[in-house]
């Protein structure tokens, strides 16, 4: 959330800033009257208070003195009157200011690039040689299929589209990957946890999936507000919220393997085949909680650990910085890791790791108390590391042999009980 002094302090720059979002910043102006509004009822409720204060005193002496009030009461009267009044008018300001605050997203990065959309991100680095077939290979849900262990038509039967069942060599890779990336993050120094798989609005809000993406979630139907996390970003996040910290703990850093839910609204006809795109999914998630002066530093050594996974199971990537209109609404700042899938001939996304400054810290009031007793926002920061199902579709399509058979990747054995190859 942004502070609305920040907007009315810096409204040209603020509004040039979010104009490269695709937002619509008419919504500035529509804040920044609403704050104005504010301000008057908020005045004019004090001066009437203070009036009522000194009419009060005065009646009291009129009384002790045994002389007619009636005309300074009917003043108190007609004042309160006015005050109550005043009183529901600000509640309904105040209640619009706020959810228009909670639909603008976070400003950019100075380092972000401008751009409209995907197509305008820039590759900042590359890793690897994507390999050259020998023969046509097969796509990772018909090469799954075939060898009889991911079962999408059981995942329908069970429960609709964009369901899968795992089965026997596939279902443990899918541990197998898991175990890996929670022993390298635990490596690099994030602590893991196990959170809830459900979450309260209050946190959702925190984090910046509510309210604006609620149609993204899947809400349970219950007498409390709760939601299916789309990742555990939302849960390890709120872990320090309505907190005020002492800077010398930080940096807090979290890393937890969740199954993500997400309802995939308006990508009808995307990736309706395999596992690119599932209503469940599971993640290694990281997340970092920092003073604002650690959180850039911090953001490097997430990215740095994440592609270091995917240099360990040797899948080629790319790394690209996100342009102003591709970039997520609570970030400032993002780069996401794309490894090469042969089949579709290009890199898709398998992490998305991002700096949202205070953002989501204001919005969670997690805060950091320096050493000068001074309090101010902490930074946050998320990604993943990896989005576990988008790896095995990596490994699928780029250790598949001609015979249908997949090789395991040389770091995975051992979490594999020594297998080598998948075969039907």
């Amino acid at each position: 959330m942004l502070d609305i002094k920040k907007i009315e302090a810096d409204f040209d720059a603020v509004k040039k800033n979010l104009s490269t979002r695709n937002f619509d910043v008419s919504l500035l102006d529509k804040v920044v009257e609403l704050n104005k509004t504010r301000k008057t009822l908020t005045t004019s409720s004090e001066t009437k208070k203070s009036e009522i204060n000194k009419l009060s005193r005065e009646i009291g002496e009129l009384k002790k003195n045994k002389q007619d009030a009636t005309e300074l009461m009917n003043k108190v009267s007609a004042y309160k009157a006015e005050m109550e009044s005043e009183a529901k008018e600000l509640e309904t300001v105040q209640e619009q200011q706020h959810n228009i605050l909670l639909g603008i997203p976070n400003l950019l990065d100075p380092s972000t690039p401008v751009g409209k959309d995907e197509e305008e991100n820039k590759e900042v680095a590359r890793w690897g040689t994507p390999r050259n077939f020998d023969f046509t290979p097969v796509d990772h849900a018909d090469l799954g299929e075939n060898l009889g262990m991911l079962d999408f038509e059981a995942g329908a039967k069970i429960t609709g589209a964009r369901f899968v069942v795992y089965k026997n060599h596939l279902a443990r890779l899918e541990r197998a990957l898991i175990n890996f990336m929670l022993d390298h993050q635990a490596d690099h120094g994030f602590m893991e946890m196990v959170t809830p798989f459900i979450a309260h609005e209050r946190s959702l809000i925190g984090t910046g999936n509510l309210p604006k993406f609620e149609d993204q979630l899947f809400k349970l139907n219950s007498e409390q507000p709760w939601y299916l996390i789309p990742t555990s970003e939302v849960t390890l996040t709120n872990i320090k919220r309505d907190q005020i910290i002492d800077e010398a703990e930080f940096p807090f850093k979290y890393t937890a393997a969740t199954p993500c839910f997400r309802s995939e609204a308006g990508s009808h006809g995307r990736d309706v085949k395999g596992l690119i795109r599932m209503h469940q999914f599971n993640k290694v998630e990281m997340v970092a909680i920092t003073t604002p002066a650690q959180s850039e530093e911090t953001h490097q050594l997430m990215v740095k650990s994440a592609t270091e996974i995917l240099q360990k199971l040797k899948l080629p990537y790319r790394v690209m910085a996100l342009c102003s209109g591709d970039i997520g609404f609570s970030s400032q700042k993002t780069f996401d890791l794309e490894v090469w899938v042969p089949t579709q001939n290009k890199y898709r996304e398998i992490s998305s790791i991002s700096n949202c400054g205070d953002f989501q810290a204001r919005r969670a009031n997690i805060r950091v108390r320096g050493k000068d007793g001074k309090i101010e926002f902490a930074h946050t920061l998320n990604g993943s590391g990896l989005a576990v199902g988008r790896t095995v579709v990596a490994i699928l399509e780029n250790y598949q042999e001609k015979d249908g058979s997949v090789k395991v990747p040389e770091v995975l054995i051992p979490y594999m009980g020594g297998l080598t190859v998948i075969k039907k």
